[in-house]
């Protein structure tokens, strides 16, 4: 264990916890199966008490998987653990991971002592040991903990059974040198310290999660907590594309590495973008749609001559094809399975048939159909279970006037009409879905780009709504914006009906909820 580096991933947990990103059942497994093909040590599935659902995703995940470990995440009371054990009991190595909140502003939560602190953490790591081998504990906000309780309250971990310490920046405040010293100053004095592993899981909000996690790394951690593509509640948790990246580019003087697949990383990217509504900024490292774009001129000059020159690694490293194949209207269904097996989707022959008919759609209204346009082409075969679904839309636009929208859904099976208007066509869009599906949510985010360039370009539109406290998001892609914005729209509602489903865990006799668990 002196180079390798466990890659911890919480997508499914921490990232899932982000507004509006809740995953449905079906898409939990198919993400866990992705992290697990791709080589990711230890897959945080869920939270078990959380609700029914979270328990069932991360059962059935633990049942499925076949060589990552799978750990459940749980509060400090016996309940929780139990809860989290008969979940995780299914896996072929599964593990308990149990924390609680050290630092004086999160001791004020449960209204506990040092002293009775510390005697919780040594009863529910004792009790999580005598279910599990494989115990992980974490000191909630960390790096705001005082060093002597911290201290004491790691030494009590080990001692009841802990085999891996967390040592989590759950407000992103710390900084790289202050990441290696604490990890560094644990391992050499607590009781112990060199018989566990040592873990990070550092959060964005100052931008410094992944400098954070590999100055861990270096101070002796040897497991890194993170997120595909960052996402994560707030600013986000560490990618794990960036520390996998960064390892693996910077060998010379990270000496360290892990067992994750590179080449896989741009398939999950997409689909967790999907997945959980949250896409990929442009310039995001590694995963970003410019990340290996060159536009200067002198960097394309560069590029032409030696690739080394303006890219420190090669796009097929991360999953990306070097060219940039575009498909038409005459292209086959042999050609799309191929393309899109290069892209990362391996679709059955029912699910190439309904694509490739979407794919002809497309094909005769755009000359050409690029790797992005494929990509966005996917999102819409979600998992969700749509109630309701957009059969026809028609929208009349003028200068003098109010905008009309006449809109036929399918809600439930039965069909519906309305027609409405609005101050622009997106507005009498969504004013005819209100009509026809009342609800209370209020919309928080719409957004649109572009998915290739030309005006023939796919309109990508990413919705989020938020209704009594629950948020949701939805995207959609059309040639035609309103189109695309409805649909996203729509997408949205269909996920709020599923998050309203999900209930929230019973407070526990300290008052810790399941929206305090954001280690």
């Amino acid at each position: 264990m002196t180079d390798r580096v466990l890659i911890f991933d919480t997508t499914l947990r921490d990232g899932e916890q982000s507004p509006g990103a809740t995953m449905t059942h079906a898409e939990k497994l198919e993400i866990a199966g992705m992290l697990d093909d791709m080589g990711v040590d230890i897959i945080e599935a869920g939270f078990p008490i959380a609700s029914e659902g979270d328990f069932a995703a991360v059962a059935a995940i633990a049942k499925a998987s076949r060589n990552s470990t799978i750990c459940g995440l749980s509060r400090a009371n016996f309940k929780d653990i139990d809860r989290c054990w008969e979940a995780v009991k299914h896996a072929a190595k599964p593990r308990i991971h149990t924390f609680i909140g050290t630092s004086e502003l999160h001791r004020a939560i449960p209204n506990l002592t040092m002293d009775q602190m510390a005697e919780r953490i040594h009863d529910c790591v004792t009790h999580a040991r005598n279910l599990c081998e494989d115990v992980q504990w974490s000191s909630m906000d960390a790096t705001r903990t005082e060093w002597d309780f911290l201290k004491r309250t790691v030494e009590i971990a080990i001692a009841a059974g802990a085999t891996t310490i967390n040592i989590p920046d759950t407000v992103g405040y710390t900084a790289p040198v202050e990441s290696a010293d604490l990890i560094r100053r644990l391992i050499a004095e607590c009781e112990g310290g060199t018989d566990v592993i040592f873990a990070t899981h550092c959060h964005n909000d100052l931008g410094m999660a992944t400098a954070n996690s590999l100055a861990a790394v270096e101070g002796g951690a040897r497991q890194i907590e993170c997120t595909i593509n960052g996402l994560g509640e707030r600013a986000g948790n560490t990618a794990l594309e960036e520390v996998v990246m960064a390892m693996k580019v910077r060998s010379d003087i990270m000496p360290f590495h892990s067992n994750v697949d590179s080449k896989k990383i741009m398939a999950i990217s997409r689909r967790v973008a999907t997945v959980s509504g949250f896409p990929v900024q442009f310039n995001k490292a590694i995963v970003g749609k410019n990340a290996f774009a060159h536009e200067s001129g002198i960097h394309q000059d560069g590029m032409l001559k030696n690739a080394e020159t303006f890219e420190i690694m090669r796009p097929t490293d991360v999953g990306l094809t070097e060219t940039s194949l575009v498909m038409g209207k005459h292209s086959g269904r042999a050609a799309l399975r191929s393309k899109l097996l290069e892209l990362g989707y391996e679709l059955a022959d029912n699910q190439l048939a309904d694509v490739f008919v979407r794919f002809k759609e497309l094909a005769d209204r755009k000359k050409e159909v690029f790797e992005d346009d494929l990509v966005a082409l996917m999102r819409q075969n979600d998992a969700v279970e749509d109630r309701i679904k957009l059969k026809s839309l028609r929208v009349v636009c003028g200068t003098d006037g109010p905008q009309t929208a006449d809109i036929v859904l399918t809600i439930d099976g039965v069909e519906k009409s309305a027609s409405t208007t609005g101050d622009g066509p997106v507005d009498s869009a969504f004013n005819a879905v209100k009509a026809l599906f009342d609800h209370k949510a209020r919309l928080q985010l719409y957004q649109v780009h572009a998915v290739t360039e030309g005006t023939d370009a796919q309109a990508t539109v990413s919705v989020r709504l938020e209704e009594d406290g629950r948020i949701a998001t939805g995207q959609s892609a059309d040639t035609d914006t309103v189109v695309a914005s409805t649909k996203a729209y729509i997408n949205a509602l269909n996920r709020l009906i599923v998050r309203r489903e999900k209930t929230a865990p019973d407070h526990d006799t300290k008052g810790v909820s399941y929206k305090d668990v954001g280690q």
